[in-house]
């Protein structure tokens, strides 16, 4: 990876991105004033250059601005804790995943996420495991990948992620990508 710049505050960012689009790195809580800087820029750069993928890092849980990504931005985006990025390398791995247009949600986040009740929880058709696979997908874990982390055969992942679909009322579509959907829908929900 090349630090190919450096802005230090939200406004600086636009045009330092704009200069020389690489894929950014965007503090959610930016100078000057430490609010919704580090999102709303982030907005504005994927407004004016879609193919740069941003990754939001954050000290805080905030399941809202995690839907926000997911609403506004189509791909290509993240949004980790920062004190849970501590490995280079798994770091250096979810920016590959943005870059190649996938969507990186802290495992953290995820777990709160499934964990908070809300009154009419669409989502409670599903079994416990459909449940963990749907969290495993919202963190952007393949068929394979979600298999090997619940200790189940891919074909069986694969009757469970049809299964959700079919319980969240998503329909094949060539328009819609169904993954994205289901993790969208239970983000909603929470």
């Amino acid at each position: 990876m090349d630090v190919v710049g450096q802005a230090g505050d939200a406004p600086g960012l636009p045009a330092l991105v704009e200069a020389d689009p690489p894929d950014a790195v965007v503090d959610l809580r930016m100078p000057p004033g430490f609010g919704t800087e580090g999102i709303d820029v982030a907005v504005r750069i994927r407004e004016a250059l879609p193919q740069v993928a941003v990754m939001l890092l954050s000290q805080y849980v905030e399941a809202h601005h995690a839907l926000r990504l997911m609403t506004e931005f189509d791909g290509r985006v993240g949004y980790l804790l920062k004190d849970r990025v501590s490995d280079p390398a798994v770091f250096a791995g979810d920016l590959r995943r943005i870059t190649a247009g996938e969507v990186v949600i802290d495992a953290e986040l995820v777990t709160r996420l499934l964990t908070r009740r809300r009154e009419r929880d669409p989502l409670e058709a599903l079994t416990a495991r459909e449940r963990s696979a749907l969290g495993l997908m919202a963190q952007g874990l393949s068929n394979v990948a979600i298999a090997d982390e619940l200790c189940l055969s891919p074909k069986t992942v694969e009757a469970h992620v049809s299964s959700i679909f079919t319980k969240l009322d998503l329909p094949p579509s060539e328009r819609d990508n169904r993954r994205v959907l289901a993790v969208l829908r239970f983000l909603r929900q929470q």
